[in-house]
């Protein structure tokens, strides 16, 4: 007898719709599944069987050939297992037959059903009218497929719904989102004129930032106060958080996302870590994970040259094409990148003290690239700040700031996009109109080779930022340019020979 549900496999940070077969027919007793499954689909032999003797229901003692159809697209995880073991029973003729039903979920060996990474996109790519969830994730998957979820406890579940006819568990309570604990606060940082400046900039237009100086200047402080400056999510990209983070198996303990996520490798991360993929499959990636938030890379000299260099294409576009073997997948990358380094290695930088050779401090230059490089708005150095300022009051609190951040994003959706740093042609040129002065300033910029073809579009959002957060004027003065200019020079690396 053959039985057919319907599933799906996760793929990158999509779901793909998988249809799995199961065929019970006399002969030699065994259990194959075909159709490119990963080590853990062939696996779920194991699973199945003792999740449905310990759900009191019957083994069959005879040839069953499992096929996940398409054969050509690789199978991957054990969300797979509750699809299969509902075949099984169908097929065996232990529960009616029924069609138009979805599943995914991994068993116990108790015959529970457990959750599995991406149960927000694998529910999208189901058609069917029903769609077996496991009880954990049904909160997240109504979010998208809503009453066509049916929370599963247990393999028990099932059986009791399809062959006793008793109504389908209630879903669980959705769960209270906590009022949001308060995060670091700007009131805080002590000093560091220049670095609040432009981390007000970097909240206000998505300018990407990097903070330089000395060990103990505060730069990671500053860095991981910039959340608190961002404005909460909108729904569009809230669904499209919560689907990434779903799909990369973090934790989604209240539904939806609505702040921007902060994510914070360690400099050990691999290129498959940071930019996604993996062998054999795409998983999202830091980057992806940190969409429509904060990806910060402190010690950044400290990361492999090649995995820097990977983000180049991700900051310029915004997303991430992952490709493999089976295919391509394209993620979401659209990140406010934050990066915080020592200028050399002993972190003097050339100055009296340094302990870094000259030899070793090229060196360690070299490990930013330049292309890298040129696609961060905003260089700041971080000196270690004043007794005067440390032992001084409170500074401007995070509230304060964020409310001229909001302001500058609500000028740059009026223009179409999300912040200043999304201008781009004819756009850029009809929302940030220069000044004669201020075009022979570029002009001179150019000439001077300061600024590249790409540094250009970018001074001009930056200076857009900095007229929004004065006066919000129409046009570009010679003083916004220059300021733009002036966060864009690079702050030297590796210090000075002398």
């Amino acid at each position: 007898m053959l039985a057919t549900i319907s599933s799906a496999t996760l793929v990158g940070v999509d779901g793909r719709p998988v249809s799995v077969e199961v065929h019970v027919a006399d002969g030699l007793p065994g259990f194959t599944i075909v159709g490119l499954p990963d080590a853990s689909c062939r696996e779920a032999r194991d699973r199945v069987r003792a999740a449905l003797v310990s759900s009191g229901r019957t083994w069959p003692v005879k040839r069953i050939t499992v096929n996940l159809a398409p054969g050509s697209m690789p199978k991957i995880g054990a969300g797979l297992d509750l699809p299969i073991a509902i075949g099984v029973l169908m097929a065996s003729g232990q529960i009616p037959a029924t069609s138009d039903l979805g599943a995914f979920g991994e068993l116990g060996l108790d015959g529970s059903v457990r959750a599995v990474p991406g149960a927000l996109p694998l529910a999208d790519a189901i058609p069917a009218d029903r769609v077996l969830v496991p009880a954990i994730d049904a909160h997240v998957v109504g979010l998208v497929i809503g009453a066509r979820a049916c929370p599963v406890r247990a393999l028990t579940d099932v059986v009791a719904s399809l062959a006793d006819h008793c109504p389908w568990p209630d879903p669980p309570p959705s769960p209270v989102a906590p009022a949001m604990p308060e995060g670091p606060d700007m009131a805080d940082v002590r000093g560091q004129p220049a670095a609040r400046l432009a981390l007000e900039y970097a909240a206000a237009g998505g300018h990407h930032l990097l903070l330089v100086g000395p060990p103990g200047a505060g730069k990671t402080m500053l860095a991981r106060r910039l959340p608190g400056l961002l404005p909460a999510l909108d729904p569009d990209q809230a669904m499209e958080v919560t689907r990434v983070h779903s799909a990369a198996g973090l934790s989604l303990p209240h539904g939806l996302v609505w702040q921007p996520p902060f994510r914070a490798p360690h400099h050990s991360a691999s290129m498959a870590a940071l930019v996604g993929g993996g062998s054999g499959s795409a998983r999202p990636g830091e980057v992806s994970a940190a969409s429509n938030g904060v990806l910060f890379l402190d010690e950044l000299g400290e990361f492999a040259p090649s995995v820097l260099d990977a983000l180049r294409q991700p900051l310029e576009e915004g997303v991430v094409r992952v490709a493999r073997a089976g295919g391509t997948t394209e993620q979401p990358a659209r990140v406010l990148l934050v990066a915080a380094m020592n200028p050399c290695p002993c972190g003097v930088g050339g100055e009296i003290g340094c302990r870094c050779p000259p030899h070793t401090r090229a060196r360690y230059a070299r490990r930013v690239s330049g292309p890298l490089l040129d696609r961060i708005d905003l260089m700041v150095h971080v000196d270690r700040p004043q007794a005067g300022d440390l032992l001084g009051g409170a500074a401007e609190p995070s509230s304060a700031v964020a409310e001229r951040v909001a302001m500058v994003r609500s000028l740059a959706r009026e223009r179409g996009v999300r912040c200043n740093a999304e201008l781009h042609g004819e756009r850029l040129e009809q929302a940030a109109p220069l000044e004669p002065d201020a075009r022979d300033v570029l002009e001179q910029a150019l000439l001077n080779g300061q600024l590249s073809g790409r540094g250009l579009r970018r001074t001009l959002c930056v200076a857009r930022t900095i007229r929004d957060l004065d006066d919000g004027g129409p046009s570009l003065r010679p003083a916004d340019v220059l300021r733009a200019i002036g966060f864009r020079a690079r702050v030297p690396l590796g210090g000075s020979d002398g």
